[in-house]
């Protein structure tokens, strides 16, 4: 009985616990987005000012028309022309063009959902001789890099995440030969990196994680002579 009680008590823990973490990640983000955005708005034209109740989420529902309307009108040619105006003015600034270009190529990489994007999950050596990280193929070195790296060999750049948290990490340039691929999702890489390694994928290729075990194929006579039964 204390074994049944106590193995229903974890399998509700385990049942309940995403739902809730997701339901607070949410909540959080629409009151985040609700007390920034509302104060900006008159109080003439604020629908709380009327009624004898607060609203929630209208905050991040005038944020999702705010943003597409921009979109849209970014998107004519009297949006480009002030946009580019807009641009030029701050790429005149020393380091406000740095951080501008950096965040601006940033967000463009992970919104496009082209082949900038990550396409690829491989293991690399790092951050020693005879241990493997996950990492992501962002890039394929080119000049310089691939000079020094590779030479003559095809040299990528991979991102490695760290763990908890894969928005950070390090930028490496390997050689393509030494980029175990990996017959893994980048959805299922993120959440293999976001858990620690609890969650691992259901389907690994034999041989893909050095020194893992393989597949053993049938035992030649040399290696049955010189082996002996185990009890």
């Amino acid at each position: 009985m204390l074994r049944w009680l106590r193995n229903s008590f974890l399998t509700g823990i385990v049942v309940v616990t995403p739902v809730a973490v997701t339901g607070w990640l949410i909540v959080t983000f629409v009151n985040f987005v609700d007390s920034t955005i509302k104060p900006l708005i008159p109080a003439r034209y604020n629908p709380e000012s009327y009624l004898p109740f607060a609203l929630p989420g209208m905050g991040l529902l005038i944020a999702i028309l705010s943003l597409t309307l921009l979109g849209a009108l970014a998107a004519n040619i009297f949006g480009r022309t002030l946009l580019g105006f807009g641009e030029r003015v701050v790429n005149s600034v020393p380091l406000v063009r740095n951080i501008y270009g950096g965040l601006k190529q940033i967000v463009e990489t992970v919104f496009s959902g082209g082949q900038q994007s990550f396409k690829e999950v491989v293991l690399v050596e790092y951050p020693m001789k005879g241990s493997y990280a996950v990492a992501f193929v962002s890039s394929f070195a080119k000049g310089q890099i691939r000079s020094h790296v590779g030479q003559g060999e095809e040299v990528i750049g991979v991102f490695v995440p760290t763990t908890p948290n894969p928005t950070s990490g390090f930028l490496l340039f390997v050689p393509r030969s030494k980029a175990l691929p990996l017959e893994m999702s980048v959805e299922e890489a993120a959440k293999l990196i976001i858990s620690f390694g609890l969650v691992t994928p259901e389907h690994l290729p034999p041989g893909s994680i050095p020194g893992g075990p393989l597949k053993k194929g049938p035992v030649s006579e040399t290696e049955g002579a010189g082996s002996s039964p185990t009890a």
